[in-house]
């Protein structure tokens, strides 16, 4: 290739290289994103259930337990279950307030830790205790922030399990509702990232599951020995250990409204972005493959608008304009669709403003990529 032809055309390039950007990003919205817009939920075949196992680790989270946990105990689930709560070495009055709710509920197990496992950092050693000590086959998490947003959360995450090959589901956690700046754009990312995760699983390459609100049976969890191919690193009890164990046969999804769980987002800038950097140290230690993926997508979207910038400016705005026109919609018709499915169609009016916004967010939250873990869940 002559260099010198490419300096004199370079404009040409530049807007080439846009289109190129462009048209990956229409590809993941069509290929990927619009699976999770058209999917429906099959109709039960039959009303059978199932004995299910409620696991939630808490570590000093008293006054989370004391509002949230009831909403757990008091579903409106007729078949055997029971709910396990883990009290990971607590200093505060988790121990009485468990205590207390045991007297009124029988479904009720709680399992106190109190040493702390050498060389298991995080929360994968008491969630591994909990799993273990369950009695039933169906394994549903959450969390102790978590409180189900209706009495048919259970009834709902475990008729996903239709037919036997199905062995992990993948639920929807978003965040409570607020007017606040910080608090939409929590729950934009939070949607961005559920977009991401719920399709590729309906696309059949499943990566990550969130465990505020995450089903598999305990099978699938023996069988991949737990969390020890990952029990050096800190986080990743859910998304590392979906990365492992799911793939296209074994892995469904469920985006009934009944079977969300909500959670309180943080009320600072600084605590969300220590939570965010917590959370992506582990993007790091995915398969290549959805490495690969999440990574062509990121870059694409973090480069359209700078290149969308300075192909109109150098070479024709017309041309630029009309490209992002055909993302633009495509993006509003998938977003409209998934944002009304997961009950956050109130972010819709300002999806390009976050749209935006990822560009910086992306520059921000990168470099938690490379950085080592904090040994620490809590």
């Amino acid at each position: 290739m002559n260099i010198n032809l490419l300096l004199e055309h370079w404009k040409l390039v530049l807007f080439v290289f846009f289109s190129a950007i462009a048209g990956i990003q229409i590809f993941y919205y069509l290929f990927f994103f619009s699976r999770l817009a058209l999917y429906k939920a099959k109709a039960e075949s039959s009303s059978q259930t199932h004995p299910v196992s409620v696991v939630i680790c808490a570590r000093d989270e008293a006054a989370n337990l004391a509002d949230h946990l009831p909403g757990v105990l008091v579903q409106d689930y007729q078949t055997t279950h029971e709910v396990i709560v883990v009290n990971d070495n607590s200093y505060d009055d988790s121990k009485y307030l468990l205590e207390e709710l045991k007297k009124s509920f029988r479904q009720l197990q709680v399992i106190e830790l109190k040493q702390e496992a050498k060389m298991i950092p995080g929360k994968k050693f008491p969630l591994g205790v909990g799993i273990k000590s369950t009695k039933h086959e169906i394994i549903l998490l959450t969390d102790a922030d978590c409180i189900p947003a209706s009495e048919f959360w259970i009834q709902s995450m475990q008729s996903s399990y239709e037919n036997d090959n199905t062995e992990i589901v993948l639920g929807y956690s978003p965040y409570h509702k607020k007017k606040s700046l910080l608090n939409k754009l929590i729950r934009w990312e939070t949607f961005h990232s559920a977009l991401q995760y719920l399709s590729y699983a309906l696309a059949g390459i499943p990566y990550m599951g969130v465990g505020r609100n995450l089903s598999y049976k305990k099978a699938v969890f023996f069988r991949h020995k737990g969390f020890s191919s990952h029990h050096n690193i800190p986080g990743g009890d859910d998304d590392l250990f979906i990365n492992m164990a799911a793939n296209k046969k074994n892995t469904t999804i469920n985006i009934d409204q009944e079977a969300f769980t909500l959670s309180r987002p943080v009320n600072t800038w600084k605590q969300w972005l220590n939570q965010k950097r917590r959370h992506y140290t582990t993007g790091k230690y995915y398969k290549k493959i959805h490495q690969f993926l999440l990574g062509t997508y990121s870059m694409s979207h973090f480069l359209f608008y700078p290149l969308l910038i300075t192909s109109c400016w150098f070479y024709n705005w017309k041309y630029g304009l009309i490209i992002f026109g055909v993302r633009f919609i495509i993006q509003f018709i998938v977003y409209s669709i998934t944002l009304k499915k997961l009950n956050e169609k109130d972010l819709l009016p300002l999806f390009l403003l976050f749209d935006v916004w990822m560009f910086f967010y992306y520059l921000i939250f990168a470099p938690a990529l490379l950085r080592k873990p904090k040994p620490s869940w809590k």
